[in-house]
């Protein structure tokens, strides 16, 4: 019963560091909020600055998954190059190493977990009381940080016993005596451990715990840390599973560097934990590899999770360093992987302003311009699939279309904010007053693109309404939809030449196109009424119908609102 308790106690002292570890990150993002999320898709302009980026954010937010998951919704949007992202992966699987060291120093006895852990947890208590958002995500993350080092803290108390039982170990034990055959099996332990925990953190706590009770000997917990390379690059498989191709290939290009870096490392086992042994030696550590710990089993605990956690950085280190010159390589290899759909032209991305603010403020605004083109085809790109769920009579082909007008907008969201951090940028250097009017015209005109995303999503929304109800649309009312969508498609295309023009001085080709979208608005909204009174289709369907088209007038009126907008004051001159 003590044992089964034991157990228990274990388990629970898991789970606190688990939930620790997710709500400290979570505390972090949400305090830290768009500045982290800015920094993590600006910084990408060199080779270095993406491995830097990757190694500070994984390093804050304690969790190479969180650092990854938020790349893939990154690539997903089309808001960091696959390039860039794959460089930002490095980084991050060194970031998480820290996580490692701050593990291995709490089973040193010079400094203790729970100490620190109890006393944050008050104040972090203080803090989540606070009614103001950014001291309540304060709190949240101390009381994370507080919960992760005092669940690894219990954790290492409660398992020690449990683990010096000698049942543990005798089950282990035969184990542990193939050779290489042993290291690939506790290799495929850690992924599988690395996949039910979603923590490769975690797995390396408890293979710290294993290698200093003594349970497994070093070269089969470097094995483990092998695994839990693997075993965490399948989260984001997962994220990335119902994402776009780009994103598909950020987690291909995650699995794919830890593959490399454990096939090598495999290749050169024993070379590998000989070179560990003489750097753990150089810091004043006993040789994990000729030391003799049955002779001073207080050397065992006190050295060989130092080991663990210099093989798991050393091993990232050196892959960065060898990969990081092959990143168009590991492109060329995940597109191949990941090739691109033949019906799908996936280019829903920023292509001009993501190395950075240029020498100056004109430059750099000519190139927010080419950017606010490219997202109002962007627009009008997502507006397209608009007809299409109208139109589609196939159920299941008819929601692919509306979760792409639901996608759509998430990624007008992204890239409004995207093109709004850099405005923000240019903004506060020194600008002319007429770079200044500009700026100001180019937020007016962003923010319409995103309210074009939004129309987007109620319109789907409407059309799901539809369904649910089971009613159609008849070949009259469709008929009208497709006249009035034609118009609004007429519409997105003067304003994309509109905003082409760098010289526009008249807007009367958008005035006309909006003249035509509310006159027919008003033809229809008379002939509804008349057909309601004559009970010529359902009342419900035509509430539907009549709700679409007035949500498509209100897409001409965002639309007329750009081109407006590229006018000094709004105004022909």
């Amino acid at each position: 019963m003590s044992t089964v308790f034991a157990v228990l106690k274990m388990l629970g002292c898991l789970g606190m560091f688990l939930y620790g570890m997710s709500l400290m990150s979570g505390g972090l993002q949400k305090l830290a909020g768009n500045s982290l999320r800015s920094f993590l898709a600006q910084m990408t302009s060199s080779k270095f600055k993406c491995v830097l980026t990757g190694i500070v954010v994984t390093a804050l937010v304690q969790s190479s998954t969180a650092t990854t998951l938020m790349l893939v919704s990154f690539v997903n949007a089309g808001l960091l190059a696959l390039a860039n992202a794959i460089g930002v992966i490095m980084g991050a699987n060194i970031g998480t190493t820290v996580t490692a060291w701050i593990f291995a120093l709490s089973f040193d006895g010079s400094f203790s977990l729970g100490a620190i852990a109890i006393p944050l947890m008050f104040f972090a208590f203080i803090f989540l009381s606070s009614k103001k958002p950014k001291q309540k995500n304060f709190g949240e993350f101390l009381m994370g940080f507080g919960l992760l080092f005092l669940g690894l803290s219990t954790l290492k108390d409660t398992a020690y016993p449990l683990l010096a039982s000698g049942g543990v170990q005798e089950f282990l034990k035969p184990l542990t005596s193939y050779g290489m055959l042993s290291v690939v099996l506790f290799m495929v332990i850690g992924a599988v451990m690395t996949l039910c925990l979603q923590s490769s953190a975690a797995t390396m706590s408890l293979t710290m715990l294993l290698v200093s009770a003594g349970v497994i000997p070093f070269t089969i917990a470097a094995a483990m840390v092998l695994g839990e390379n693997i075993g965490t690059t399948i989260t984001s498989n997962i994220a990335a599973s119902v994402a776009n191709v780009s994103a598909k290939r950020t987690a291909r290009a995650h699995m794919l560097f830890n593959l490399f870096g454990v096939t090598w490392v495999l290749c050169l086992f024993n070379p590998f934990l000989r070179l560990i042994g003489i750097i753990v030696e150089a810091l004043g550590f006993a040789n994990p590899i000729t030391a003799d710990f049955n002779s001073n089993p207080e050397a065992l605990a006190a050295t060989l999770p130092y080991c663990v956690a210099t093989l798991h950085t050393l091993f990232n280190i050196i892959n960065t360093l060898i990969l990081i010159w092959f990143i168009p390589l590991i492109e060329k290899i995940v597109k191949i992987l990941v090739p691109s759909p033949k019906d799908s032209s996936e280019v829903f991305k920023l292509r001009y302003i993501g190395g950075g603010l240029l020498n100056t403020a004109e430059l750099s605004l000519n190139e927010a311009s080419k950017e606010i083109v490219n997202f109002g085809e962007i627009c009008r790109t997502g507006f397209g699939y608009v007809k299409s769920a109208i139109n589609e009579k196939d159920s299941e082909k008819c929601n692919e279309f509306i979760d792409q007008l639901v996608k759509h907008e998430e990624i007008t969201d992204n890239i409004e904010f995207e093109i709004a951090s850099y405005l923000n940028e240019v903004s506060r250097g020194e600008i002319s007053g007429t770079a200044a009017e500009r700026i100001k015209r180019m937020y007016k005109i962003i923010g319409e693109m995103e309210s074009l995303g939004d129309s987007g999503e109620a319109i789907s929304r409407m059309i799901t309404r539809l369904k649910v109800h089971e009613q159609t649309f008849d070949e009259n009312q469709l008929g009208k939809l497709n006249r009035m969508v034609n118009l609004v498609e007429a519409a997105f295309n003067v304003m994309i030449d509109n905003l082409r023009n760098d010289d526009l001085r008249d807007i009367s080709n958008a005035r006309d196109a909006e003249n035509r979208i509310n006159s027919y608005r008003n033809a229809l909204r008379e002939e509804h009424i008349v057909n309601l009174e004559k009970a010529k289709y359902n009342y419900q369907a035509g509430s539907f119908y009549m709700d679409i088209v007035s949500e498509l007038e209100k897409v001409g009126d965002f639309i007329i609102n750009i081109s407006q907008a590229l006018i000094p004051n709004g105004k022909n001159e």
